[in-house]
C-alpha cells in the first residue's frame, strides 16, 4: 500500500470493520440456508429408504396380464434409440402392441421402426404419421392420434431412448389389477453421453431428480404426478379427464396427466422398476438450456415449491458461508455435516434405489453440479421463454404458445 495517500489509508481502513461484519453476516445467513439443506437431505434419506422398504414388500407379478398397447411418440433420433426400441420387443408377456407415431414420414426414426418390424415380424408393430398437429404440443397432440388406433384398454406411454428389461411389462402391469389404480409411473437412471456437461445431467436426474420425487410422495402423502419414462394408464382414466387432448397446449404433459389423473379420483403409484434412457454429448450450453427448460417448467407449475427448491442446495450454502466466516471451526463442522448427508443420499440412491454404477462412480461431480443447480434456479426467473426441440415457446401456467 506504498504511495497511497494517508487519507486513502485511513478510508480502506475504517472500512475494514464493516466489510468484516458484512461478511460475518452472509456467513450465517449462509449457515441458515445450509441448516434448511440439511433439513431437506434428512427426509430425502428417509424418503430413500421408505421407498426401499415398499419395494421390499411389493408382491410379485401374480399373473395380472391384459393385453397393453404401448405407444412410442418420434421426432428424430437418439442415442442407443434401436437398442431402446428393441428391448420393448423382448417382453415376457403374452399379448401387446407397438405403436410409433411421426409427424411426417421422412422423419429419420422412421428406418428405425421399418427395421425393428423387420426384425420381429412376428409382433404387433406399427407406424402411424399423423396429421399435422393440433396444439403447441406436437407429442401429445401425436399420442392423442396414436390412442385413439390403440387396440387394448391398457395403455403405456414412454420415450424414444428408454429401455427396459424383460419383466417390465409384467411389472408396472401388476398394481393396475386394483380398480382404484389409474396410473402407474416410474423412476429412472440415465447413461451420460461423452463430456462433463452430460455426466452433470446424469447426476441431476440420479441425485436430485429422483430423491425430489421421493421426498414428494412423503411430503404429499401421495404421489399425484407422472414421469415421461413411464406413464401406464387406463383408457377409463383418460376418457375420466376429457382424453389426451386436454394436454394439447400443456409443457409438463407427463407431470400434467398424472395430477389429473389423480384429481379424477384414481390412485397414481410409483412402480418398483427403474427404466434407462440415454443421455446425449450435451454441451454446457445445451444441458444449461435443457435444465433451464425443466427449472422454468416447474417454477410455472408449483411456484410455492420452486421458491423452496432453493433452500434444498445445501452444500454450496455450506461451502459459501466456510468462505465467509474464513474457515470457522463452526463453519467447518457444519460443511463435514451437509457434504456427508448430501453424499450419504447420493450413494443410496445411486446405490440400491436407482442401480446405477456410472453416476456412483461420478458422484465426485456433485459439488459442480449443485452450483450449477443454484445459477439455473436464479435463471428460472430471467424469464417465460424455453426452447424444446429446437422451437422457441413462452410458457404461462402450464400452457405453451409458440414465441
Amino acid at each position: 500500500m506504498q504511495g497511497l495517500p494517508a487519507g486513502r489509508l485511513l478510508s480502506i481502513s475504517s472500512m475494514l470493520p464493516m466489510l468484516k461484519s458484512l461478511l460475518q453476516f452472509a456467513s450465517y445467513g449462509f449457515a441458515l440456508l445450509a441448516l434448511c439443506g440439511l433439513g431437506y437431505l434428512g427426509l430425502s434419506l428417509w424418503s430413500e429408504r421408505r421407498f426401499l422398504r415398499r419395494r421390499g414388500c411389493s408382491p410379485a407379478p401374480d399373473g395380472f396380464t391384459p393385453p397393453v398397447s404401448i405407444l412410442k411418440p418420434l421426432c428424430g433420433t437418439d442415442r442407443q434409440m434401436y437398442e431402446s426400441f428393441r428391448s420393448h420387443c423382448l417382453q415376457d408377456y403374452p399379448r401387446y402392441e407397438l405403436i410409433f407415431g411421426v409427424n411426417r414420414a421422412d422423419d429419420e426414426a422412421v428406418a428405425e421402426v421399418e427395421r425393428l418390424q423387420r426384425e420381429f415380424p412376428a409382433h404387433d408393430i406399427r407406424l402411424m404419421i399423423c396429421a399435422a398437429p393440433t396444439g403447441a404440443n406436437r407429442k401429445v397432440s401425436n399420442l392423442a392420434q396414436m390412442l385413439q388406433a390403440a387396440k387394448y384398454d391398457h395403455i403405456i406411454v414412454n420415450d424414444s431412448d428408454i429401455r427396459v428389461e424383460t419383466d417390465y411389462l409384467c411389472r408396472i402391469m401388476a398394481p393396475m389389477q386394483d380398480e382404484r389404480v389409474g396410473m402407474v409411473t416410474a423412476l429412472y437412471r440415465a447413461e451420460a453421453g461423452k463430456g462433463i456437461a452430460s455426466r452433470m445431467e446424469a447426476a441431476t436426474i440420479a441425485t436430485d431428480f429422483s430423491g425430489g420425487v421421493l421426498c414428494a410422495i412423503e411430503l404429499d402423502g401421495r404421489l399425484t404426478f407422472g414421469l415421461g419414462s413411464t406413464l401406464a394408464f387406463t383408457r377409463a382414466a383418460a376418457n375420466a379427464i376429457g382424453g389426451l387432448e386436454r394436454l394439447l397446449d400443456h409443457l409438463a404433459d407427463d407431470h400434467e396427466l398424472g395430477k389429473m389423473i389423480a384429481e379424477a379420483g384414481y390412485e397414481v403409484v410409483l412402480s418398483d422398476v427403474v427404466v434407462e434412457t440415454f443421455l446425449p454429448d450435451y454441451s454446457f450450453g445445451a444441458m444449461f438450456q435443457h435444465q433451464l427448460r425443466w427449472a422454468r417448467t416447474m417454477r410455472d407449475l408449483r411456484k410455492w415449491g420452486y421458491a423452496g427448491v432453493l433452500m434444498t442446495f445445501g452444500l454450496p450454502w455450506a461451502i459459501c458461508a466456510v468462505v465467509c466466516a474464513g474457515g470457522a471451526a463452526w463453519s467447518l463442522a457444519l460443511l463435514v455435516a451437509v457434504a456427508a448427508a448430501r453424499y450419504a443420499s447420493a450413494a443410496m440412491l445411486c446405490g440400491p434405489v436407482l442401480h446405477d454404477r456410472a453416476t456412483m462412480r461420478d458422484l465426485w461431480i456433485i459439488p459442480l453440479r449443485d452450483f450449477a443447480g443454484v445459477a439455473i434456479w436464479f435463471a428460472a426467473f430471467g424469464g417465460n421463454t424455453i426452447v424444446w426441440r429446437g422451437e422457441r415457446f413462452h410458457l404461462k401456467n402450464g400452457r405453451l404458445t409458440r414465441a
